[in-house]
C-alpha cells in the first residue's frame, strides 16, 4: 500500500482498567466482543479492591457486534507490553480503541487471496481495521462497520444473550 498507516481514535465505552474481562465470540458471519465498562464508584476509597469474574452480575457490559467481519486476532500484547506492538509508535495505547487507516493487515489478506482462481480485489474493499486494547489483551479485527450497545448484567451472560439474538 502506498499510503502510510495511521491511527484514529474510535469512540467506545471505556473499558474497566482493572478487569475488563473481554470475551470474544466469532463464527464465519459475525463477531461479538463483550467487556466490562469503566464505571467509577464514588464510594470506593481505594483501600479494598472488589473482585469480579465473568459471572459477576450487575455490571455495565459493552457488546460490540460486527457483521460481516473478515478476521479477528485476540491475545497479546497486554498493557505492560503494548510498546512492543508495531503500531505503538503511531499512538497505540492501552485501554483505548482505534481504527488503523491504510492498514497493511487488510492489504496482506487481499494479497494472500490472489491465488484464488476467482479472486477480485474489491472483495476486501470497504473493510476497516480496528484495535481494542485492554488490560491483559488486545483485540484486532476488520469489518465494514460495527455497532455497540451497553447492557447490565454479567459479561458472560450478556455475551451469551447477544449470541442468541
Amino acid at each position: 500500500m502506498s499510503t502510510t498507516e495511521s491511527l484514529a481514535p474510535v469512540d467506545l465505552p471505556p473499558s474497566s482498567a482493572g478487569a475488563p474481562l473481554p470475551r470474544v465470540f466469532a463464527d464465519e458471519e459475525r463477531l461479538l466482543i463483550a467487556y466490562l465498562v469503566n464505571v467509577p464508584d464514588p464510594a470506593f476509597d481505594g483501600s479494598n479492591a472488589r473482585s469480579v469474574s465473568p459471572a459477576t452480575g450487575d455490571q455495565s457490559v459493552a457488546i460490540l457486534a460486527a457483521e460481516p467481519y473478515l478476521a479477528v486476532q485476540f491475545g497479546p500484547p497486554n498493557d505492560e507490553a503494548i510498546a512492543g506492538h508495531r503500531l505503538y509508535g503511531l499512538g497505540l495505547r492501552p485501554y483505548s480503541a482505534f481504527e488503523v487507516r491504510n492498514s497493511s493487515w487488510v492489504e496482506s489478506f487481499e494479497k494472500a487471496n490472489r491465488v484464488h482462481p476467482s479472486h477480485f480485489p474489491e472483495l476486501f474493499s470497504g473493510y476497516r481495521h480496528f484495535i481494542l486494547t485492554f488490560h491483559d489483551s488486545t483485540v484486532e479485527f476488520f469489518a465494514r462497520d460495527f455497532s455497540v450497545s451497553v447492557r447490565q448484567g454479567a459479561v458472560l451472560a450478556a455475551l451469551v444473550q447477544a449470541i442468541g439474538n
